[in-house]
């Protein structure tokens, strides 16, 4: 994946920090969801059930963070238009096709202005595809390791999120009946108790009969529209086709190929971080809503940066002490004068702060 696609999964981890406590999850594994009145404690934990389910559907996100909308791919340099292409992911909508067959067999494919990207695993093979650049990687993934994510949030990426950073500082509602894409879902909604961040709200919908989460909702305090929504409008429960998780690269595309098959088992929850170029590599750094992101030194070279990319960064955002920056609606993002790149769920002061 290039370095901007980072931005939209960093957006989805630094946000969704807080869930509930880890003995609520523990005593709630075994309890049923399907019939009434289920526990919010019931409800995280049934989407662990979902890990081997079998379903194809189209995924829409939306996005409101408060800044212009900006067009994907708009010509210049390959730096220029990775730039233009990270910020249309946020400022636009889009949809992406999804084909899951259990926990080893899954297609993400992106679609944006006459371009593709892929994401396709099957079993150890994983291979990533950008049609604009022509361009393959393949890695062969150690057993068991979890799939690479793609540039686009999924429901459960999010959700995981949630139950992966569980701290005792999220107020969680009651389980509400709603429906997504023709199912029944349990709706639960996540609020930060902390005050230091710019979430106002997460609220997670899970099927009621497999735990697969079907839509995710950020909302930004102060705002009432979505900042950021990610959910199935068509959803269809099955083995999708086998040769949909079949990739062979067209005769004139670039590939790389990483074998980390090998690799020792303490790191196979490392495997996507590895996989990815240095560049792509964020630490997380802060708990619970107020995490922040940060890429190393070097990540981003404004110097090198042409005219109308340069004419953008100074567009969208600010002069503050050690670089430059940006304050979302949900998301803050800060450009430091030596190339770090830090991205939290938290005013730009506690990112200037974070990066002394």
């Amino acid at each position: 994946m290039k370095k901007s696609a980072w931005l939209p999964a960093v957006i989805a981890r630094v946000v969704v920090a807080g869930a509930v406590a880890a003995p609520m999850i523990a005593n709630a594994a075994s309890d049923p969801i399907a019939g009434k009145s289920p526990t919010a404690a019931a409800v995280i934990a049934s989407i662990a059930q979902s890990s081997d389910a079998q379903y194809s559907g189209k995924l829409v996100q939306t996005s409101d963070l408060g800044l212009p909308e900006l067009p994907t791919g708009s010509g210049g340099s390959s730096l220029e238009g990775n730039a233009s292409d990270a910020l249309g992911l946020l400022t636009s909508s889009h949809t992406a096709r999804v084909y899951v067959d259990g926990a080893d067999k899954q297609r993400v494919q992106l679609t944006q202005q006459l371009a593709e990207q892929d994401l396709v695993r099957n079993g150890s093979e994983v291979w990533t595809w950008d049609s604009k650049e022509r361009t393959a990687t393949h890695v062969v993934l150690p057993k068991d390791a979890a799939t690479p994510k793609s540039g686009t949030a999924t429901p459960s990426d999010i959700a995981e999120q949630a139950i992966d950073a569980i701290t005792p500082s999220t107020k969680v509602s009651k389980p509400k009946d709603v429906r997504v894409a023709g199912h029944d879902a349990w709706q639960i909604t996540l609020t930060p108790k902390s005050s230091g961040t710019l979430v106002g709200s997460v609220r997670l919908s899970v099927d009621q009969q497999t735990g697969l989460p079907l839509r995710a909702t950020i909302e930004a305090k102060g705002q009432s529209d979505p900042a950021v929504q990610v959910g199935f409008t068509s959803l269809q429960y099955g083995a999708p086709a086998a040769r949909l998780f079949d990739f062979t690269p067209p005769s004139n595309a670039k590939v790389e190929t990483k074998d980390l098959s090998d690799a020792p088992a303490h790191a196979k929850g490392d495997a996507q971080r590895r996989s990815a170029p240095a560049g792509d590599q964020p630490t997380f750094t802060g708990k619970g809503w107020s995490t922040i992101a940060e890429l190393p030194k070097g990540s981003v070279d404004q110097s090198a940066l042409g005219d109308d990319a340069t004419g953008l960064l100074d567009q969208l955002t600010k002069s503050v002490d050690g670089g430059r920056a940006v304050q979302t609606s949900l998301v803050s993002v800060y450009l430091t004068d030596d190339g770090r790149v830090l991205a939290g769920a938290v005013p730009v002061s506690t990112l200037v702060a974070a990066a002394k």
